[in-house]
C-alpha cells in the first residue's frame, strides 16, 4: 500500500535504478548467447534464488503464526507452483528469442504484457463475473499496440548489432509476455497477504528447476555446460550481474517504491524498459541501432502500452476508492 505524505527523494532515485536495472537484462543476456537459452534462464533463475533465500528467511521470522498456516497450505503451494511454471515459461521464452531477434525487438514484444491483459479480459469477460470488462481507452491503446507491433516488423530482416530482425523471433517474444501474465495474476492473489521475499523465493526456485530438465531434452548443448556452470569464472559475473542488477535492484526495488508511490507511476515508469534496455545494449554491448521502422513502430507501441497501463492503474484506483467510501459509509 502507498504511504501517504511527500515522496521521499530517494524514492526517486530508487525507482530510476529499479527500471534501468530491469532494463539491463536483455543485453547481459544477450552477451553471453553461447550458453542454451533455457539454459542460460536457469542459470539466472538460480542466482537469484541464492540471493532471495536469506531474505525470504528473515522475513519468515517476523511473520505471525496465522500467516505462516497460510503459507503452508494447500492452495498457496499450488498457485506458487503455478506460477513457478509460468516464471519459467515466460523466461524461457523471452531468452529464446533474444537469439533469434533484435534486442529492440525482444524487450518491446516481451513488455507488452499489458496488451496480454487486455485481450484476456476480452476474452473471459463473459465467463467470469470476477473479470471487468476493458475501459474504452483500454481497447484504444490495445488497438495503438496492434498498428505498432505491425509497423515495427517491416524491419523483418534488417540485421542490428549483430542480431537479424525475425517474426519468429518477436513471436517468441509475445509468447513471453503471455506467460508473464500468469506470474502477475497470482502475485496479485498472493501478495495480499503474503510478503515479498516469501513470494518470490520459491516461484524463483521453482521456476530454475523446471527450465533444468527442459533445457536437458531440448538442448543439444547441455552437457557442454552443465547444470550449475554458472559458478565458472567465465560467466559468474555476468550472471551475479542479472542476480543482482536486473533481479534485486530491478524487481525489488520497483516493489519497494510501491510502497511510496502510486502503483501508476511506477507501471508507466516500467513501460520505458525497451527505450533503456536498447539504451544500455548500445552503450555497453554495441547491439546496434534500430531500424527507422522499429523506432517509429517503437513509439507508437510504446504510446498504446502507455495508454493501457495509465487507463487500467486509473481505474482500479477509482474502484479502490469507491469501495473504501461505501466501507466508510456503512460504518
Amino acid at each position: 500500500m502507498t504511504q501517504e505524505g511527500p515522496v521521499p527523494t530517494w524514492v526517486w532515485g530508487l525507482l530510476v535504478a529499479a527500471v534501468c536495472g530491469v532494463s539491463s537484462a536483455g543485453a547481459l543476456f544477450q552477451h553471453v548467447q553461447e550458453i542454451p537459452p533455457l539454459l542460460r534462464a536457469s542459470w539466472r533463475l538460480q542466482l537469484t534464488s541464492i540471493v532471495l533465500a536469506p531474505l525470504a528467511l528473515y522475513q519468515w521470522r517476523g511473520v505471525t503464526r496465522e500467516t505462516k498456516e497460510m503459507y503452508w497450505s494447500k492452495r498457496s503451494w499450488l498457485l506458487l507452483g503455478a506460477s513457478g511454471l509460468a516464471l519459467a515459461a515466460h523466461f524461457g521464452a523471452w531468452v529464446a528469442s533474444l537469439d533469434e531477434t533484435s534486442l529492440t525487438h525482444s524487450l518491446l514484444f516481451v513488455t507488452a504484457h499489458p496488451l496480454v491483459i487486455v485481450l484476456g479480459m476480452l476474452v473471459v469477460v463473459n465467463v467470469h463475473p470476477m473479470v471487468r470488462k476493458p475501459h474504452e481507452t483500454e481497447i484504444y491503446g490495445a488497438l495503438i499496440c496492434f498498428m505498432g507491433a505491425g509497423i515495427t516488423l517491416l524491419d523483418n530482416g534488417q540485421s542490428q548489432g549483430g542480431q537479424t530482425v525475425t517474426v519468429y523471433g518477436d513471436g517468441l517474444a509475445f509468447l513471453g509476455a503471455v506467460f508473464v501474465v500468469g506470474y502477475i495474476v497470482v502475485g496479485r492473489i498472493l501478495r495480499k497477504w503474503m510478503p515479498i521475499f516469501l513470494y518470490a523465493f520459491p516461484v524463483t526456485l521453482i521456476a530454475a528447476i523446471v527450465l533444468i530438465p527442459c533445457s536437458y531434452m531440448l538442448e543439444s548443448k547441455f552437457s557442454t555446460f552443465g547444470v550449475f556452470g554458472w559458478i565458472d569464472s567465465e560467466f559468474f559475473i555476468w550472471f551475479l550481474l542479472l542476480a543482482l542488477i536486473a533481479g534485486l535492484l530491478g524487481h525489488t526495488g520497483l516493489n519497494t517504491c510501491l510502497r511510496y508511490i502510486s502503483p501508476l507511476v511506477v507501471s508507466t515508469a516500467v513501460t520505458f524498459e525497451p527505450l533503456l534496455g536498447s539504451l544500455i545494449g548500445w552503450l555497453f554491448f554495441d547491439t546496434g541501432v534500430p531500424g527507422r521502422w522499429t523506432w517509429i513502430g517503437g513509439i507508437i507501441l510504446m504510446t498504446g502500452l502507455i495508454l493501457v497501463v495509465y487507463t487500467s492503474e486509473t481505474v482500479s484506483l477509482e474502484k479502490a476508492n469507491n469501495e473504501n467510501n461505501e466501507a466508510t459509509a456503512s460504518l
